[in-house]
C-alpha cells in the first residue's frame, strides 16, 4: 500500500474529521482510490479521489453542509472528487450504482448556485445514479486505501468485470471525441481501457502511459512519451491533431476487434 507523507496525512485527517463532524453517527468509513492510491498522483494535476460510506441516507441540510465544506476546501490545495454511498447501496449493488451525494470541481458552479437560491437539484434526496462508481469501486478493491473505518473487503462488494468494463467504456467514448481538446487525459485513459481489454489490468493513468511506451508500436511512442511527460508536469510543445488522431484510431481499432 502507498505510504503518505506527513502533510498528506494531516490533509486527510482534516477532511475526515470534518466529514465525521457533519455526518455524525451516520459515518462508517472513508477510503482513498484513484491516482493517489495507485502511486500516480501528480500534485499539480491530479484529483484527490474519495469514497465515504454512511449508514443511512443523507438529508438535504447534511448535503448542504458537505457542499459548503467541499466548496471551501476543494482546490486548496487539491481538487476533490468524492462520493457518499450508504451501506444498503453497497449491499444491494446495481450498475449504474445509486449514491447519496457527489462533489467534484465540475459541479462547483451548480452547487454554489443551489446554496444561494435554495433551489436544489444536485443537492436532493431523489434517486441518483453514477455509472463511474463501478470503476471507482473496482479500483478501490484492487488498490485502495482504507483511511478510517472497516477494512475494504468488509465493506465493498466485488464488482463484476462486466460492470467495470461498462463503466470505463463510457469514459472511453468521451475520450474518442475529445482527444484533440484534452490530449493528456484522453490518451492516457484510452490506453488504460486498451490495457484492461487486452490483459485485464486495472491501472492508473501514469501506469497506462508507461505501458504504452513499452508495448505500443514504435510509431505511436513519441506521442505517448509527450503525453506522459506532460502528465508528470514537464512542459511540452503543442500536440499535433494528426498524431493524436493516429493514436486514437489505433486504440479504437484494437479495442473494437477485442470486444466485438
Amino acid at each position: 500500500m502507498i505510504q503518505l507523507n506527513k502533510n498528506m496525512e494531516s490533509y486527510f485527517n482534516k477532511i475526515t474529521n470534518t466529514i465525521k463532524g457533519i455526518t455524525d453517527e451516520n459515518f462508517v468509513g472513508i477510503y482513498i482510490h484513484g491516482s493517489l492510491a495507485m502511486g500516480g498522483f501528480n500534485p499539480d494535476q491530479s484529483d484527490v479521489d474519495l469514497l465515504v460510506i454512511v449508514k443511512n441516507s443523507l438529508d438535504i441540510p447534511t448535503q448542504c453542509e458537505l457542499a459548503k465544506f467541499l466548496l471551501a476546501n476543494s482546490n486548496y490545495p487539491y481538487p476533490i472528487e468524492i462520493s457518499f454511498l450508504t451501506q444498503s447501496q453497497l449491499k444491494n449493488w446495481t450498475h449504474p450504482s445509486p449514491y447519496e451525494f457527489h462533489y467534484s470541481e465540475g459541479w462547483r458552479q451548480v452547487f454554489e448556485t443551489e446554496l444561494l437560491t435554495g433551489q436544489y437539484e444536485a443537492i436532493n434526496v431523489e434517486h441518483k445514479v453514477d455509472p463511474d462508481l463501478a470503476a471507482h469501486l473496482s479500483i478501490l478493491n484492487h488498490r485502495g486505501i482504507c483511511w478510517e473505518g472497516p477494512m475494504i473487503d468488509d465493506v465493498f462488494p466485488v464488482i463484476p468485470s462486466t460492470h467495470y468494463l461498462s463503466s470505463i467504456l463510457a469514459d472511453y467514448q468521451d475520450c474518442l471525441k475529445n482527444v484533440e481538446a484534452d490530449p493528456v487525459y484522453c490518451v492516457l485513459n484510452l490506453i488504460r481501457v486498451y490495457w484492461y481489454v487486452k490483459e485485464g489490468i486495472i491501472s492508473s493513468k501514469l501506469e497506462a502511459g508507461e505501458y504504452g511506451l513499452t508495448s505500443f508500436p514504435q510509431e505511436y511512442k513519441e506521442t505517448i512519451r509527450k503525453v506522459v511527460e506532460s502528465y508528470q508536469g514537464n512542459r511540452i510543445g503543442a500536440f499535433q491533431n494528426e498524431e493524436l488522431k493516429s493514436v486514437r484510431d489505433y486504440i479504437q481499432g484494437e479495442i473494437e476487434r477485442s470486444i466485438i
